[in-house]
């Protein structure tokens, strides 16, 4: 985490922006590491804190919102194309969409905090068709609660641990 440090100090809240903006649409990079490092680096007066939490909340939003269109206009081609290669057949693509039609709301705010499920979250909720509005509000729920948990939870938790020392 210390290579993440220099950049966040530098480029600040923009650079949190850009790179939760493309891990929330399935670019595999270090989202959640560079977060606490930035929590941590606004603890110590860095960073300023409501600016990375807010960049970060839209950044989740906008980058899960940008999987889904992704999902939404080209994602079900992709899966009747190349699905059974990886045994995902139409009729097991059907059992999907009825999940996310029944659990897609928990579904989409919970995958937010595991790695992999988070940056193809909203490429699978749009490929499996998740009404827009449930995605939207979903997505807002599990951004919110990514953020606050992972942005000022470290920042809190390490200044009461700090106090106990």
């Amino acid at each position: 985490m210390h290579w993440i440090e220099p950049y966040i100090a530098t480029y600040g809240s923009i650079a949190l922006f850009i790179i939760i903006y493309f891990e929330s649409f399935g670019a595999p990079v270090p989202g959640e590491s560079l977060l606490i490092a930035a929590s941590l680096l606004a603890q110590q007066g860095t960073l300023s804190l409501p600016m990375m939490l807010i960049a970060v909340f839209l950044a989740a939003i906008l980058g899960d919102s940008t999987g889904y269109l992704i999902g939404h206009f080209g994602g079900r081609k992709i899966l009747l194309r190349f699905g059974p290669y990886m045994k995902l057949t139409p009729e097991r693509l059907e059992r999907f969409e009825a999940l996310f039609e029944k659990y897609g709301s928990g579904i989409v705010i919970t995958a937010r905090f595991f790695a992999i499920l988070r940056q193809l979250n909203g490429i699978m909720a749009g490929t499996l068709k998740m009404h827009w509005l449930k995605f939207v509000t979903a997505n807002i729920i599990g951004a919110a609660l990514w953020t606050l948990v992972w942005g000022a939870g470290p920042y809190y938790f390490s200044a009461f641990f700090r106090s106990l020392l």
